[in-house]
């Protein structure tokens, strides 16, 4: 494993500086720009391991910039973090998962944290290794090799972390699963230094909207610890 390369875009200079030297003190490798349509470009052009990109840009926003990359056969592979402030609402959280974003993190944040999230995000792109055989159970057809899922024939298209997060409730079916050990298999977290339980929240939010009702309702929240699959 070589250094990473970290393709940062923001388009507050001051603050896309910043970014930059800490990135850069933390021991990767940057190329930055504050111009979205730039920063596409320069994906395509360019070898980068990772995409930070900030949500609230111009002319073309974060969210849409990630829908854009993800869709491009040439970039759909390189993982996307979003930077944006606290204020943000849960409905554009979500919209961004729903165009491929990998992950959040909230300014102000620390850049210790940054970094982590950033070796974990590549680590599991890195990792990638597929299942061997298709999951059969609740009225779902899984099958981890071709990463697709299918209810009566119908393809339902899931995110990266929708679609392994239902791999972890489907191969532990009956069982708590605790936050802790979602966010540690899932997301890659050491719980030591990452515990945010609404990560695993909003996806298991998302996950429920995209499942027919009879099948979502299967996933039960154990309040305070963490999810079970009811079969």
């Amino acid at each position: 494993m070589g250094t990473y390369k970290i393709l940062v875009i923001d388009d507050e200079k001051s603050f896309l500086n910043v970014v930059v030297r800490n990135l850069e003190a933390e021991g990767f490798k940057t190329i930055y720009t504050n111009n979205p349509n730039e920063g596409i470009i320069i994906a395509k052009d360019t070898k980068v391991d990772l995409i930070l990109t900030d949500a609230h840009l111009e002319p073309i926003d974060g969210f849409t910039l990630c829908k854009i990359i993800k869709e491009d056969s040439q970039t759909r592979n390189i993982p996307v973090i979003i930077m944006s402030g606290k204020d943000i609402e849960e409905e554009d959280m979500l919209k961004g998962f729903e165009r491929g974003a990998d992950d959040y993190i909230l300014k102000p944040f620390s850049f210790k944290i940054l970094s982590v999230k950033i070796k974990v995000v590549i680590k599991r792109y890195e990792n990638d290794i597929e299942k061997d055989n298709t999951i059969n159970r609740i009225g779902i057809s899984f099958d981890p090799d071709s990463r697709t899922v299918k209810t009566n024939k119908e393809i339902i298209k899931l995110t990266r972390k929708e679609f392994d997060l239902l791999n972890l409730l489907l191969t532990r079916p009956g069982k708590v699963i605790r936050n802790s050990y979602i966010l540690q298999t899932v997301w890659g977290y050491d719980p030591a230094l990452y515990n945010d339980t609404h990560t695993v929240e909003v996806h298991i939010y998302s996950l429920r909207k995209k499942l027919p009702s009879h099948i979502a309702q299967k996933i039960e929240t154990v309040s305070g610890i963490g999810y079970k699959l009811n079969i």
